[in-house]
């Protein structure tokens, strides 16, 4: 389990505009501050993905993601939040949402996170983080720590690891709007 101090400097990482990895619910991510470029072009990069796809962020709650997003609509929040297995939501984004964010699209991927890690990640921030698959195009996502730093060892600022087991399933993937499961 990643110590206090290697939280805070995580932490610390991405606040400088860093890029760091860490565990999530389904495989280890990349992640940094949304609302840096430069970090988000690094991930980019790193994994050698299309800026056009864009990205996926991560909180510990809607309230994090509020300037981002647009869901005003209080059954359309508990929706989002009370999901039991991890659910990326599909969700109309807001003028403030960079375009390195969203890509080609007038929306944003977002995930309220139940990984414990992750959640104290996003609290000791304050905000959301962008999350990615840690492997590079075209290879397996990392799903443990060794195939993390076979991937990216001394490329991340910071790397966190967890003894919860990352389940390796992608998050399923729900259209806000329309309620379709685009991945189950």
């Amino acid at each position: 389990m990643a110590t206090d101090f290697a939280l805070r400097y995580a932490a610390h990482c991405v606040r400088q505009g860093g890029v760091i990895a860490y565990p999530t619910e389904t495989v280890y991510g990349l992640g940094c501050d949304p609302l840096c470029a430069r970090a988000v072009n690094r991930i980019n990069s790193l994994k050698g993905r299309d800026a056009g796809k864009g990205l996926i962020l991560l909180a510990s709650s809607l309230t994090q993601l509020d300037t981002l997003i647009n869901v005003p609509d209080h059954n359309d929040r508990a929706d989002i939040v009370g999901e039991q297995v991890p659910t990326s939501w599909i969700v109309p984004a807001t003028r403030n949402a960079p375009e390195w964010i969203t890509g080609r699209h007038s929306t944003i991927a977002i995930r309220v996170t139940s990984h414990p890690l992750v959640m104290r990640l996003c609290n000791q921030l304050g905000h959301a983080l962008v999350s990615t698959s840690a492997n590079p195009a075209g290879r397996k996502p990392a799903l443990n720590a060794l195939q993390l730093h076979r991937y990216f060892d001394g490329l991340v600022d910071s790397m966190l690891t967890s003894n919860h087991n990352c389940s390796g399933r992608p998050s399923r993937i729900r259209d806000l709007k329309s309620r379709r499961l685009l991945r189950k």
